[in-house]
């Protein structure tokens, strides 16, 4: 009896070690190695979600954003109640950003540049997208530091000629920027807006 207790406790012990967590396995938020190349699997960084978050944090510290709107040269600003974050910001929650929706159409690519002290990761489309799909083009910066999102930045084209940036500053602001195409080719500032909550 004696034996096969310890023979139990042995086994045990064996499958423990076999089984413990690997500590070398990536963060699910980024990918740990810029260099590895992408695979039909690869996990894209999940934007929308860490989008919601950001607003999850605004509505906790329970502090308006202000919104600063520059059109034609002047600039207006308007306090941002809780209950209109979600419209504010509903051009750049839709589509949803993550592997499951947008690995077929989005190829990712990634970097350490070094001029900016950050993991860059740039998704661009794999082929021709549908006519309906605004979505173009988006980065994510991460500090190499502390694994943490520096920066988001996003491209849409929307109806008429017209493109939207969105470049979100993690913890602090964001700036849109609508950009219009004249007859003549040109692209010209329709309108800029700033929202602020870190004050």
């Amino acid at each position: 009896m004696k034996f096969f207790v310890q023979l139990l406790i042995t086994a045990l012990i064996f499958y423990s070690c076999n089984n413990a967590p690997d500590s070398t396995e990536k963060n699910n938020s980024i990918v740990t190695d810029p260099v590895k190349p992408k695979t039909e699997s690869a996990d894209f960084f999940p934007v929308t979600d860490y989008f919601q978050g950001q607003l999850s944090e605004i509505r906790n510290k329970g502090i308006n954003p202000i919104k600063l709107t520059n059109l034609n040269n002047r600039i207006d600003s308007t306090w941002i109640r809780m209950e209109q974050l979600d419209s504010e910001f509903e051009l750049f929650l839709f589509p949803v950003i993550d592997s499951t929706n947008l690995n077929n159409l989005f190829t990712e690519s990634k970097f350490l540049d070094q001029t900016i002290n950050a993991f860059t990761f740039t998704y661009d489309p794999s082929g021709p997208l549908p006519d309906t799909f605004s979505l173009k083009h988006w980065d994510v910066y991460i500090d190499p530091q502390t694994n943490e999102v520096k920066r988001v930045y996003l491209l849409k084209k929307t109806a008429g000629n017209k493109t939207i940036q969105l470049t979100w500053l993690h913890g602090k602001s964001c700036r849109i920027v609508s950009l219009v195409t004249d007859k003549d080719g040109k692209t010209i500032t329709e309108k800029e807006v700033t929202i602020k909550w870190d004050f």
